[in-house]
């Protein structure tokens, strides 16, 4: 778990405690929290993921305590919480139980993660889009109606995510062996990066002591094979950048609100190549403000509970 500051911090007492907010940012992979203490971030920690769709029960309530301890949660007054998978009060009530005995005080706000990134940049209406280990895009507008498209999750979707790609350039390995043609570039580097020897080993490699993480993060090999002009590779980013699109024009047309558009998630963030197909295609349908978040997205979380207090004054 990395950090800044001090490796646990002490809780506030009395007023402070009340200022106190903590921040969770629950993705695939890991789970990124923040301390606000009167609108200010006091800290700045992350552990392995909390959601409950990727780890069991007993490894997420593991991780939220090691990490709200770091974040000293016991006193905060508030905790807020972006999380992919809570599509139902029952989700929520279930991560709620996890929160609990590590910030028994606080009042727990859920939402899914994808509002986390439109808080981050600043925006109280628009479609935000999470390209991550999973995928998922969610809108709003002035009136607060609010859409989505896609978020199945893995076994169901979750088109251009990291699982995905790395799936599918599995995918085209098995297919290029049944067709008995030579190991290709991406195949090649795909099981080197597996340690492998043979495309057929994938088969059991990819249904053993794996899981959707490791999976994610095989997708950059294909980026750098896509980089370097491997055919094959270029069509996946080109099919994963198509497909987030095709998330937001379904968005945007219930919405009638095109935009802002923000990309965020770990492959939106930090994979150049799709966020400029992803803009293309958008951009062939009218819709050119979009933009790619500068930061993670649990700094919305500062966002959301200044609007909190704005709205609690009105």
């Amino acid at each position: 778990m990395s950090s800044t500051g001090p490796a646990v911090l002490r809780p506030e007492s009395g007023a402070a405690a009340r200022r106190t907010v903590i921040g969770l940012d629950i993705g695939g992979s890991k789970t990124h929290g923040i301390r606000i203490v009167g609108g200010s971030v006091m800290a700045d920690r992350i552990a392995g993921s909390a959601n409950v769709q990727n780890v069991s029960r007993e490894t997420a309530s593991r991780h939220l305590g090691v990490l709200l301890g770091s974040l000293g949660a016991t006193d905060a007054g508030r905790v807020y919480v972006g999380a992919g998978g809570v599509d139902t009060e029952e989700d929520k009530d279930e991560l709620r139980r996890l929160i609990a005995p590590h910030a028994p005080h606080a009042a727990v706000t859920i939402v899914h993660d994808t509002r986390l990134i439109l808080a981050a940049a600043q925006v109280r209406t628009g479609i935000a889009v999470i390209a991550g280990t999973g995928s998922a895009v969610w809108g709003v507008d002035e009136q607060g109606t609010e859409v989505r498209a896609g978020g199945w999750g893995y076994l169901l979707g979750d088109e251009g995510s990291g699982y995905w790609l790395g799936r599918e350039a599995v995918r085209h390995s098995l297919r290029r062996y049944d067709l008995r043609l030579p190991v290709d570039e991406l195949t090649g580097v795909l099981l080197a990066d597996c340690g492998l020897s043979s495309p057929e080993s994938l088969i059991r490699h990819f249904h053993g002591d794996t899981d959707r993480t490791y999976w994610a993060r095989k997708a950059r090999l294909v980026f750098e094979c896509a980089d370097r002009g491997h055919a094959a590779s270029e069509r996946m980013v080109e099919r994963a950048a198509k497909s987030l699109a095709e998330q937001v024009l379904q968005v945007a047309l219930r919405l009638m609100n095109p935009g802002p558009v923000v990309l965020g998630g770990g492959v939106g963030l930090n994979q150049p190549a799709l966020g400029k197909a992803f803009k293309d295609h958008l951009a062939a349908h009218g819709i050119t403000d979009v933009r790619t978040l500068a930061g993670d997205p649990v700094f919305g979380v500062s966002y959301l509970s200044e609007q909190d207090v704005r709205s609690a004054r009105q």
